[in-house]
């Protein structure tokens, strides 16, 4: 075992270097849509279905494409802030370009939240992880004992045996070391998109008709119907969450031609493709089980036969899943191991790497402060996975608390501040009620998710 310093040589003549003194760069437009459908195809697309059914055949399509045209609004918006406009500097995170153009102030409010929303998201991933991987073991109990059998498993140690892995996978020190994990976790997320539209046009043809309304499951009473609708909103607002990772995605891109650029591409590309999945998902869901959609369509148990298929779809959203937890771990981790290293720029357990050569395995960097902080990190998602198991309302959380503050707002803020844009303009005011209007969607969605916790956990 060797020991060496974590920080990487700048005097290697094997290695090539950006303007900033950062490892050359070699991203490309089709490794950062690879990036973008990893980050952004995720556990929301199982919940589209249900969204749909809350919403009507109208509703539904429409809030889906709102949302759609918003986060590309959204995207250009950022990707303009990755270069500081009068000096060209990079800003290499989210975080960077809150703290250029903001202050300081701004910056803090907006790391809160932004890693509230990174972290929530991982342990959503590890609750829908715990769900496939039930469905899974429920689909063979089903095929052996028939569909009336009592397959009942407890999902907490499917969470724990996925937080092993995560573990293992958060070796990998940074995201410029993932495109083959984004690559194949892109591959993962259009199996199980396929399977389910496959599953559902079958349920449609097999029921001879088109199930659902235009106004969508009837409820008890106004109130309860409302509070539903709500948390559909913040169901599909979670289904495009990418803002917060957009800058570390476009930093990964090679410098000509322009990243903007690039990235503009990447994002309408991306999004067109998911927008197609997430209509058709949550239509032909809709459509296959009308007042009957359970909350995650694959796991919910209104498919029985193909039984290996819906065992094979989890499977895939259980690969998918695994890469995208890295996605939205690895700004926390490299932020925690930049603020460590700085903090205790002397200490070798920040700053010292200890090489680890096992037989027919590369050697390894392996830094101790990584290992504790990633480990725990795992542990705690696991533990808020557990203790929160609402598939549909935790979702429409998360997506109410992203969509307006760090998707809209702070987009705004830096857009108005960085072109100069003087107050009471015609530019000044559409953007303001553009913000106003998704602070309002940001709102009902958050009171209709937590309600709908509470309703469950009491």
């Amino acid at each position: 075992m060797e020991v060496k310093n974590s920080l990487p040589s700048t005097t290697s003549a094997l290695v090539a270097y950006d303007e900033d003194g950062h490892v050359k760069r070699t991203g490309n437009l089709w490794s950062a849509v690879a990036h973008i459908i990893t980050a952004v195809i995720g556990s929301g697309v199982l919940s589209l279905a249900w969204s749909t059914a809350q919403l009507g055949w109208i509703g539904g399509p429409l809030v889906v494409l709102f949302f759609a045209i918003v986060i590309y609004v959204s995207s250009s918006l950022l990707s303009d802030f990755y270069r500081t406009s009068d000096s060209g500097k990079r800003n290499y995170s989210y975080m960077d370009a809150v703290r250029v153009n903001l202050g300081k102030r701004m910056t803090w409010l907006a790391g809160f939240l932004r890693f509230l929303i990174l972290y929530g998201t991982s342990c959503a991933y590890v609750l829908t992880t715990g769900n496939s991987l039930r469905a899974i073991m429920g689909a063979n109990c089903y095929h052996k004992e028939g569909h009336q059998a009592r397959c009942a498993y407890v999902g907490n140690i499917y969470m724990m045996m996925f937080g092993i892995v995560q573990i293992v996978m958060s070796f990998i020190p940074d995201l410029h070391n993932m495109v083959w994990v984004s690559v194949f976790a892109a591959v993962m997320s259009f199996a199980y998109s396929f399977i389910g539209l496959g599953l559902g046009l079958a349920k449609v043809i097999e029921n001879g008709r088109i199930m659902g309304s235009i106004t969508g499951i009837p409820a008890t009473n106004t109130a309860n119907k409302l509070w539903l609708v709500f948390q559909a909103l913040g169901d599909i607002a979670f289904a495009y969450p990418y803002a917060l990772l957009l800058l570390e995605i476009q930093d990964t891109l090679k410098s000509t031609p322009p990243e903007n650029q690039t990235m503009k591409k990447a994002s309408m590309i991306a999004i067109i493709v998911t927008t197609f999945f997430y209509l058709s998902c949550g239509c032909l869901g809709y459509g296959a089980f009308g007042n009957g959609t359970p909350g995650n369509i694959l796991t919910g148990f209104g498919f029985y036969e193909s039984y290996w298929l819906v065992a094979f779809a989890n499977s895939c959203i259980i690969l998918h899943l695994v890469g995208g937890y890295q996605m939205y771990s690895q700004p926390i981790y490299t932020t925690a191991d930049r603020w460590y290293s700085r903090r205790f720029h002397e200490s070798d357990f920040a700053n010292k790497s200890y090489i680890i050569k096992l037989p027919l395995i590369p050697g390894y960097e392996l830094n101790p402060f990584r290992l504790c902080f990633r480990t725990v990190y795992v542990i705690s998602t696991i533990g808020i996975a557990i203790l929160f198991p609402y598939f549909n309302q935790v979702l429409g959380v998360l997506g109410a608390i992203n969509f307006w503050p760090l998707t809209i707002y702070f987009p705004v803020e830096i857009y108005l501040q960085q072109r100069q844009i003087g107050a009471w303009t015609k530019q000044w005011i559409l953007l303001r009620m553009f913000s106003f209007v998704c602070f309002n969607v940001t709102l009902v969605c958050l009171v209709g998710s937590i309600q709908g916790i509470i309703s469950q956990k009491f």
